[in-house]
């Protein structure tokens, strides 16, 4: 039925990981070889769609999204995890070095690798919501480490690929919702087979878990964002009862 899911996508290591939640709570997991292949799966079904990937993108100029900005001040140790992610055109080129010069010629900064590590994911994302306006009314961006951020209502400590990090998680997404262990259990046997980890699992969980109308509202940072140079939205959503700084 159209409009009964809210998915949480996750792109790594060239793949997206989708988590599906439905008016009752978990769904489905699906994991899609490129973004054209997630939205075909969704597009008659999903109310709303989080990615954990830059949306809007600077053409030229200074780098610095504000969303970004705002998202680093209220991470706390995870503000590593927010980078600053290519120039548009900068997203489309295969070698570091090209990409790189690109970047440095159109805002005059360095492009950190860990932007162009995945550049890839965010080209493709970019294309389809310039080439499918149906799209762009359902994707919308949210980073994991916020949403995390504002269920925990405190910053987080330990990485993502950590012990420390995974427990920290699961204790955060327990606090809002009782069924979450066995929810992260379902979705990650629903990865079996494929090279997913649960680092993944996770952050594609709490995005759905945002995505799903629940307590708290659904917000922005920043709270009225700008638009990009196509008319795509500089923000990053997460749910909380009151705003994060910024937003």
């Amino acid at each position: 039925m159209a409009g009964e899911l809210y998915v949480g996508v996750v792109w790594s290591e060239g793949t997206y990981l989708a988590v599906a939640f439905g008016p009752d709570g978990y769904d489905h997991t699906a994991v899609f070889d490129g973004i054209g292949d997630c939205w075909t799966r969704y597009e008659e079904t999903a109310a709303r769609i989080l990615v954990g990937l830059p949306i809007g993108l600077v053409e030229s100029g200074d780098p610095v999204r504000r969303c970004d900005e705002l998202a680093r001040s209220v991470l706390g140790p995870r503000s590593v995890a927010v980078f600053d992610p290519p120039v548009r055109e900068a997203t489309r080129k295969r070698r570091y070095s090209t990409a790189n010069r690109v970047h440095e010629r159109k805002s005059g900064q360095r492009l950190s690798e860990a932007a162009f590590e995945v550049s890839d994911g965010i080209a493709m994302c970019d294309e389809l919501l310039q080439e499918v306006p149906e799209a762009a009314a359902v994707v919308r961006e949210a980073h994991p480490e916020l949403c995390f951020r504002a269920f925990a209502d405190e910053p987080l400590e330990c990485p993502r690929e950590t012990a420390g990090g995974y427990a920290e998680r699961m204790r955060t997404l327990a606090h809002y919702d009782r069924d979450a262990a066995p929810t992260v259990q379902r979705a990650a046997a629903d990865t079996t087979g494929t090279s997913v980890t649960i680092a993944d699992v996770l952050d594609a969980v709490v995005l759905a878990y945002t995505a799903h109308p629940d307590e708290g509202e659904l917000r922005t940072l920043p709270a009225d964002p700008p638009t990009d140079a196509t008319g795509l939205p500089m923000e990053m959503v997460y749910r909380a009862a009151t705003p994060l700084g910024g937003g």
